[in-house]
């Protein structure tokens, strides 16, 4: 082989070796970029809270919700229907029936669930006084 054949024959190596690398990184930054976080969590506190604003209140222009806007958003599904033996709005008796119609005994169980119904009811941001609200606008108590 001549010198010239031998020349070429490198260049179309390191040419195929060049294609093949470029290649395989288009591939890697293919799969990095499908890969990556959608989103990202931004404590208050972090830099980038400052560049996101306010953080959101718990509660509605941060006052306390109503019993019966509790009790639309997280308790009416069981406590209009007696689903899973929960006892029905304004069924006054089913209310005295437990705890005596004790009321803080009542909040007691609502923050820690009872049977079916999960701790708060599902309303894991309400406040003790936003759930005695709910069970107040309930039981009729």
């Amino acid at each position: 082989m001549t010198t010239v054949k031998k020349l070429l024959a490198a260049s179309a190596a390191m040419l195929a070796l060049m294609a093949g690398s470029a290649f395989a990184t288009a591939v890697e930054d293919a799969i990095a970029e499908r890969i990556k976080p959608f989103g990202s969590v931004c404590l208050a506190g972090d830099p980038c809270a400052e560049e996101t604003g306010a953080v959101a209140a718990a509660s509605p222009a941060g006052g306390a919700r109503s019993g019966e806007a509790v009790y639309k958003q997280f308790c009416t599904a069981c406590h209009s229907t007696g689903l899973l033996g929960a006892p029905v709005t304004g069924d006054t008796p089913a209310w005295q029936a437990r705890h005596g119609g004790n009321l803080d005994e009542l909040l007691a169980t609502a923050i820690s669930g009872i049977n079916a119904m999960p701790p708060k009811g599902t309303c894991a941001d309400c406040s003790d006084d936003e759930l005695m609200d709910a069970i107040k606008h309930m039981s009729g108590l």
